[in-house]
Parts: C-alpha cells; structure tokens; sequence
C-alpha cells in the first residue's frame, strides 16, 4: 500500500479505505460461429479508493474485456459491478463522468494539436471553454507537452503521444482512470516517465486500474495486483505477499544428459519443496538455497548427472505466475 494512501487511512482513522470499484461475479461471453466463447468468467475484486491496483495477465487472458466492461464500453454478460459510486448496469451515464479510460491503442487524432484535442475534450466532459483551456495549459505544463502542444500530435514521439492520451483522460479530474497496458512499445526512457505520472496520480488521490503483461511494472507500479488467466482471477494481493506464497528460493538447474532423472532425484529430497521439470532444465522450490545448493551438486553428482548451469534467485512474479497458471507469463510475452 502506498505511504499516501496510508496516510489518509490513518487520519480517518480507518483500516481499510473505501471502495473504488467492487465485482461480483463479473462475466462476459462472445458468440461465435463454433458457440460461445467466454472471456471474462465471473471475477470478483474490490479496488480501494487512492491505491493502483494491476491486472497482470498474458494477452487474450481477458484483462482488457474487463477493463472495457467497467468502463461502460462493454456490456457484462453477467454479474454486477459498483465503479466510482454508482452501479455499472443502472448509471452507465454517471460512471463515465467519474472515470478516465486510456486505451491500449491510443485516442489522439494525428491531425489535431495536443491543445486542440485538450480543450474538445474537456468541452466534450461539459467544462466551459475558460475552464477547458485552463485545464489544457495545467495539463501540458503537467506533462511536459507545451513545447510541441500547438503541433500536429502525428509528429510526436511514442512516449509524448502516450502522455497526451492520459492528459486527455484527466481533464475533467476523474476520481478514477483506468489504463490499458499504458507503456506497450514505449522505448525504457519513456516507460519510466510515464511511470513516474502514474505514482504522481496515486500521490494525488486518485485511483489507478491499469493493466499490464510486464512483470516488472506491476511489481514498481501497484499496490496491488490480480493474476488473470483464461478469464479468472488465479491469485491477488500485494507483490510481496504474493512473493512469499512462492515459498523459499528459486533454484533453475540446466542438466544435461536425462533432467526428468535429475527432477525425480531432487524432488524426493526433504529441503525441496516442489520441483518440475521444464524441458532440459529442472525448476526447484527450496527452503533456504545457500544450503541447498552443495547438497543438490553432490546429489546430482552421485547421479552421475552433469550439470550444465545453474541459477538461485528469490521468488518473483513469474514464479507466482508460473506455479498458480502452469505456464511462464516472461516466456509468453
């Protein structure tokens, strides 16, 4: 949880801070020529007003459809969802006034200035026009984008685009914005940058629901996170916390010769936890690698099995991915 969003809970006197978004049960399913295909199946989450919660998932796991739905652009097959304070099936209307949407492929019309597009916007939100232009000169002078704000957006660079898309998802202040896989095809400079604008709305106070297939901007970004797979929610809570369910150290043997020999070898071992095989390499959950490792090599020595490589590393995401989905969401990617 973050410092600010901790500070609030505390001179209210609160543990826990109010919801943003609450689910329950939320679904969606496509027709198809072959039947129905599900793509969201039944998810039940609660976002916290003031913190940045993450959807991290591969892609096709249905991490946009459910974006989309909550932001009133996709109609739930099922279930019921509460966003920003108002039901999402009874006041799709009011919803869209609370909330910001930047989407995945981007809004800006090449043709038209970031200013430009600034001010239609936020006349589009019902700001008047002295009000909409003195949220356009706040927003650019915010995002840096006064320089190029009276040129044409199609000659931007992807990360002066990128922010200009989430300026125009904020200029009539929403209490939440939701961001679909905000830095895809942003170069590592920019990434930061525009990482550095999502802590500065979390400091801010509002909500930010983004997705992500990047490992490492969910553990930067959120305070929280949900795992997504095959339309379900598969695991949530803080990083760390889902870190620690990965239990002890991670240990990647690559073996040569037979590594289905080397895994069945080190899985009847009381300090290893889980090992499974992947390909030519053998993946071991350990209590503690320091030890482990002179006794995993004198082991597969005894064998007689030659050990090409090895590597120890704490748990990350991708192992929590990894051991709640069966597959490596870094390999997918």
């Amino acid at each position: 949880m973050s410092t600010a969003l901790e500070t609030r809970l505390a001179a209210t006197g609160r543990g826990e801070a109010p919801a943003m978004i609450e689910t329950r049960g939320l679904r969606r399913t496509f027709r198809a020529r072959r039947g129905d295909v599900v793509a969201v199946a039944g998810v039940d989450l609660r976002v916290a007003a003031g913190e940045v919660f993450g959807f991290l998932g591969p892609n096709g796991a249905g991490k946009t459809t459910t974006l989309r739905m909550l932001a009133t652009l996709l109609p739930p097959t099922g279930g019921e969802a509460t966003v920003a304070g108002c039901d999402l099936r009874r006041e799709p209307a009011r919803v869209r006034e609370r909330i910001g949407y930047v989407a995945q492929g981007g809004s800006t019309d090449p043709a038209l200035s970031a200013r430009a597009e600034l001010v239609l916007q936020g006349r589009l939100y019902g700001l008047s026009k002295p009000e909409a232009q003195r949220r356009t000169a706040d927003l650019l002078r915010a995002f840096e984008l006064e320089a190029c704000a009276d040129r044409a957006s199609g000659t931007y660079s992807g990360g002066q685009r990128r922010r200009l898309d989430l300026a125009l998802g904020l200029i009539h202040q929403p209490r939440l914005v939701f961001l679909d896989e905000p830095t895809t095809g942003l170069d590592p400079q920019a990434r930061a940058r525009m990482w550095d604008e999502v802590r500065r709305l979390r400091d801010g106070g509002t909500t930010v629901f983004l997705t992500t297939h990047y490992l490492e901007e969910a553990d930067a970004l959120c305070d929280r996170l949900a795992i997504i797979d095959h339309g379900q929610i598969v695991a949530e809570g803080t990083a760390d916390a889902l870190k620690r369910q990965v239990a002890g150290d991670v240990v990647l043997l690559g073996v040569h010769g037979d590594p289905a020999a080397a895994a069945a070898l080190l899985a009847a071992q009381p300090f290893v936890r889980e090992a499974s095989r992947e390909n030519d390499r053998v993946r071991l959950y350990v209590e503690r690698g320091e030890t482990a490792l002179p006794a995993i090599l004198r082991l597969l020595d005894g064998a007689g099995l030659a050990l090409e490589t090895i590597a120890l590393s704490r748990p990350s995401l991708d192992d929590v991915f990894l051991r709640t989905t069966g597959h490596s969401l870094r390999d997918e990617t």
